[in-house]
This record gives C-alpha cells, structure tokens and sequence, in this order.
C-alpha cells in the first residue's frame, strides 16, 4: 500500500461497482449498444444514471438502471453529489465533443468531482472497453484520495 499520511485517505471501490451511466442526446445509441455488448458485467454490478439515459438503457437491454434527473436538470450534480457521498465508484460518461451542451458546466463540475475522489472515468467507448475490461474490474480496489476533513481543518484555521 502506498504511504499513508494525515493528509489521504484510503478508500476501497468494492468488487460490486457503483457504476453512473451518462450520454448525451447523440451519444445515447452508442451507450446503449455498448451497455447490450458488455450486459454480462454490467449485470453484476449496481447501475445508476442520467434520466433519459437510465430509461433508454433499462428499456432497450433489460438492466436495472436507477434514474436520476437528465443532466439539464440537474442529474450530473446528482450523480457528482453521489460521488462525494461515496455511493458512486465508477463513471461511464459517453459525450458529445461536437454539439454544444446547455449544461456544459454541470459537466465540467461533474469530471471535476470525479478527478478530486480519485474515481475511474471513460468519456468515450475507447476509455470505457479498456476499464470494464481491466481486472480491477472483478476486485476491490484501493486508492488514495485527499482527505477533506483535516483539509477544512486546516483551512479553517489559516483564514
């Protein structure tokens, strides 16, 4: 195990993945076949996501998605708040690089909340092959992440 110090925490993602599954308007499709192509794993683990998404995908391939609001209203924040409460490990994000998004920022926020909790994030099919077949896949993994409480402690004192 890597160092330990006051400042990280260790935490364990577990053999089940807290997996969020997010497309936009023109990557949906492509989701949804990747999700039919890898539904062996996927079932094995819990599901969640975006809401036009996580009907879309339980619709069209029989897994047990559990919806949040589509990410215009607010459905990034809530699976970036999921996140920081620990509830979700694992991000399948598929966006659209070519059209512009309303909610650009949530998205943005979103990949920001998943790089500070050290969360494993694929952004298109590429990325998301090469994870779902990593052999972390199939065990618990254990990473650093920085931890907060002594942070806001330490900053609180400085101000």
């Amino acid at each position: 195990m890597a160092h330990m110090n006051e400042n990280y925490v260790t935490l364990t993602i577990g053999k089940q993945k807290n997996i969020a599954l997010i497309a936009h308007d023109n990557k949906k499709a492509e989701l949804i076949t990747w999700c039919e192509t890898n539904k062996e794993i996927l079932k094995n683990h819990f599901l969640c996501g975006t809401g036009t998404t996580a009907r879309m995908i339980t619709d069209q391939t029989g897994l047990p998605v559990r919806g949040y609001n589509s990410g215009p209203l607010g459905g990034d924040q809530q699976i970036g708040a999921k996140i920081v409460e620990g509830k979700v490990d694992f991000v399948i994000f598929f966006s659209d690089p070519l059209t512009a998004q309303p909610h650009d920022p949530d998205v943005k926020a979103l990949l920001r909340i998943a790089q500070v909790y050290d969360i494993p994030i694929a952004n298109n099919k590429a990325s998301a092959d090469f994870m779902i077949r990593s052999e972390y896949m199939n065990e618990e993994y254990e990473h650093e992440v920085i931890n907060f409480k002594e942070n806001i402690k330490k900053r609180s004192e400085t101000l």
